[in-house]
């Protein structure tokens, strides 16, 4: 019974390979496969459709990159200095406010020092010595000439003179860096009394009070106590953060416009310095802007925007903006006109933007014809 039944099994295995083989061979040898299946990508529009978008040809192009970065305001350095103590003493008096414009040498504090009665007595001192010294030179000189003194003590008297006249001047000079006026200098050296005199701390330079960091009855030590800052505020320095590779567009004399809330129009300025450091904590270079400050509308610390224009010429692919559209990853793409007749996405990588304009950095080639128009009816038609 069970040969009977493997025999059988057998029988229809030898069956079933002759069936297969013969229609093998009943096959034509011309046989063409069925076609591929058209590309998921691609979008075919008929002639009444196409007549509703526009299309843009990709060519090579010049253009002039223009930063857009922020920045923050600071005084003109060059044209702003901080005012220290020239004297030690408390302050008796705050002759300006904050804000005032001063003039080269106006006074802004009075202060009670005593450094005044001790110079006082030092160049009165100088004064006595140097006559007296510079009368003893003169004498040994005439009695040089009658051999009534040896040449080295003429010498010597000579020498001391002129070292007594020099200690002085230098007497004389630390009235002066004390600003003390000159009338009472010139009193002092005709041997006149002089009374009692207050310390003046005067701004070495035109400008406005932009700091004032004392107050009355505050001691004050010579050259050490910041008093005050004074600073020309027609122009100001704006420090830009710019990042990357947009760094190598940018050079020094490049103009720049300066926008603020506060003015009505950005206001004009130029790039005079390009640090030579990376700031560590923004990974930023900063590019400083000298900016004219009508008004003072510009006020230190204030953040402000920064369009820095390339005097550089640059050359690359430029599409409109229009042409660009997004995917579901939000990547961008754009469509290219196929040899068929057909559209097909092609994803670039974006470059600068020049206004209404991308760079394209890779996904085009000159020539590439893309969709400006119309665009998103193309996105439409192809997602249904």
């Amino acid at each position: 019974m069970e040969n009977n039944l493997l025999g059988n099994r057998v029988a229809t295995i030898v069956l079933a390979m002759a069936f297969a083989s013969l229609a093998a061979c009943s096959k034509k040898p011309n046989d063409t496969p069925p076609p591929p299946a058209s590309n998921a990508n691609n979008v075919t529009l008929t002639a009444a459709q196409k007549q509703n978008i526009k299309l843009f040809t990709v060519a090579e192009s010049k253009f002039h990159k223009t930063v857009d970065t922020t920045g923050s305001v600071d005084f003109d350095n060059d044209q702003a200095t901080s005012v220290l103590a020239p004297f030690s003493g408390p302050v008796t008096r705050l002759v300006v406010q904050l804000g005032q414009e001063v003039k080269k040498g106006d006074a802004l504090a009075i202060v009670e020092s005593p450094d005044f009665a001790t110079a006082i007595g030092t160049y009165r001192k100088a004064i006595a010595t140097a006559k007296t010294a510079r009368q003893v030179a003169d004498t040994d000189k005439d009695l040089l000439t009658h051999n009534g003194i040896s040449q080295r003590d003429a010498q010597q008297a000579q020498t001391d003179a002129a070292n007594a006249e020099a200690d002085r001047e230098a007497a004389r000079q630390g009235l002066v860096s004390l600003n003390v006026d000159t009338k009472v200098i010139k009193d002092i050296e005709d041997g006149h009394v002089v009374t009692r005199i207050e310390g003046v701390i005067r701004s070495p330079i035109a400008g406005t009070v932009v700091e004032k960091l004392i107050s009355p009855g505050q001691l004050l030590q010579a050259g050490t106590t910041p008093c005050f800052t004074v600073a020309d505020l027609s122009k100001v320095w704006v420090t830009a953060q710019v990042f990357g590779s947009t760094l190598s567009s940018i050079r020094v004399g490049d103009t720049s416009d300066v926008q603020t809330d506060f003015a009505s129009k950005p206001l004009p300025g130029k790039v005079d310095n390009i640090a030579a450091l990376v700031d560590p904590n923004t990974r930023a270079v900063g590019v400083r802007v000298v900016v004219d400050n009508p008004n003072g509308l510009l006020k230190k610390q204030m953040y402000v925007r920064v369009l820095i224009h390339s005097s550089e010429e640059s050359s690359g692919l430029l599409i409109p903006v229009s042409a660009v559209l997004r995917d579901d990853e939000n990547l961008p793409f754009v469509y290219v006109a196929q040899s068929n007749g057909g559209f097909a996405r092609a994803h670039v990588t974006l470059g600068y933007r020049d206004g209404e304009r991308y760079e394209i950095t890779e996904g085009l080639h000159a020539g590439d014809q893309t969709i400006v128009d119309g665009a998103l009816f193309v996105q439409f038609m192809q997602s249904q």
